[in-house]
């Protein structure tokens, strides 16, 4: 049976509603051209088209359960490298960059004697975790594969999401562009990220860690002229992440992390508060800056006495990191585009 005579089957037996069913039409329909696009056979895809389906059908009858901080699932079913080999196939691997390897090497070694390190990120696609395990896979497998990411509900909650995120490991929280739906669930939301805060020191204190944060709080999106810029760090969240990690006797080191990933899974235009959004996939080349090590302590007080102004500056500066790297891999994509 092909995936969309299961689609249609689960449709008519109930097991799959019907608006799930048809952004699930348009995610395999795309996922048939990207792989056309790159030369590939569909074929050999099916099989994980029908591991994604099972996922799917799973979470819908059976949602899972993800606790503050979710460790990866690796059996009985590997949904790690379910995510990365679905995602596989539509690197463009010719035209992807890695910058920063130097760093990465270093990150290594402050890993290694148990020093946590932050990556404060911009974010773009729905499977930067799976992209950022891909591009690391080559020289620095394994920061990609035991890196923790902060991730908003949507992508614990959505079924179509979920099959990848279980293969992460992720602290759960709820955003500010979605803490306050609805109203009345703000204050259990508020609840759910302090515990999830709490989780955060009490795995830095363990040591060893690399952890991935947007502190954007979502998905870059282009502008009303359709450019696509990472999206400003929000403050107040860099600063929560500071505080947890001043109450924590290990040393922690920060990274800027640029990513441009939004081709090859792109996010609706308008931040959407309800579940379920509609995926098409592209067959693209994908890229990653990892920038000099980030004195958080940069400002101390004299330039910028007043405590908000001093916060906001901070968060602009390490932005303005992001963003000159950002820049960076730009043209280095656009470069690539213009010699094929």
């Amino acid at each position: 049976m092909s995936i969309y005579e299961r689609i249609d089957t689960g449709t008519k037996e109930g097991h799959i509603p019907p608006q799930v069913a048809e952004y699930l039409r348009i995610f395999f329909k795309s996922c048939d051209r990207a792989l056309s696009d790159a030369g590939k056979e569909t074929s050999s895809m099916e099989t994980l088209y029908h591991q994604y389906l099972d996922g799917i059908a799973a979470q819908i009858t059976h949602p899972a359960d993800f606790d503050n901080y979710h460790t990866r699932i690796t059996e009985p079913i590997d949904y790690t490298h379910f995510g990365t080999e679905f995602i596989r196939p539509f690197i463009d691997r010719e035209g992807s960059t890695v910058l920063g390897r130097e760093n990465l090497t270093k990150i290594r070694e402050q890993l290694a004697r148990g020093d946590n390190v932050f990556f404060l990120a911009n974010h773009q696609s729905e499977v930067d975790p799976q992209v950022i395990k891909l591009l690391l896979e080559p020289t620095h497998d394994e920061i990609g594969q035991e890196m923790i990411f902060v991730a908003g509900h949507r992508v614990t909650s959505d079924p179509t999401a979920v099959p990848f995120s279980l293969g992460c490991n992720l602290l759960c929280i709820y955003s500010k562009k979605h803490i306050d739906h609805p109203p009345e669930k703000r204050h259990d939301k508020q609840h759910h990220n302090a515990k999830t805060m709490k989780r955060m020191r009490e795995l830095l204190e363990d040591g060893g860690h690399c952890v991935y944060i947007a502190p954007s709080g979502g998905r870059d999106r282009p502008d009303d002229q359709g450019i696509l810029t990472p999206d400003p760090f929000d403050p107040p969240s860099l600063e929560m992440t500071i505080l947890q990690v001043r109450q924590v006797h290990r040393p922690t080191h920060f990274y800027p992390l640029a990513l441009l990933t939004y081709p090859i899974l792109p996010p609706p235009n308008e931040v959407r508060k309800e579940l379920g959004e509609k995926r098409e996939v592209a067959f693209a080349p994908v890229h990653l800056a990892i920038g000099d090590e980030i004195d958080i302590d940069f400002f101390d007080g004299h330039e910028h006495p007043n405590k908000k102004e001093r916060r906001a500056a901070r968060a602009a500066y390490i932005f303005s990191k992001v963003s000159d790297d950002y820049r960076r891999l730009q043209t280095i994509d656009q470069a690539y585009k213009q010699r094929t």
